[in-house]
């Protein structure tokens, strides 16, 4: 088994410094837009909803 490599702190701190920034901005951009997610799928809901009320109303059998 090969023995662990000796890192350099300043490496470490680096390494960790980047993580945490990445970190910290993926939750700072999925706040921004999970409301813009929602709102777009409420608004497909509805168009949805609108689509399958004038497919009833519009039917060949009345």
């Amino acid at each position: 088994m090969v023995p662990p490599v000796q890192v350099s702190q300043l490496n470490k701190l680096g390494r960790y410094s980047a993580l945490f920034l990445g970190m910290a901005y993926r939750a700072k951009r999925y706040n921004y837009l999970k409301p813009r997610a929602e709102e777009e799928r409420r608004l497909a809901q509805k168009r949805i909803e609108r689509e399958l009320a004038e497919a009833q109303e519009d039917t060949i059998l009345k």
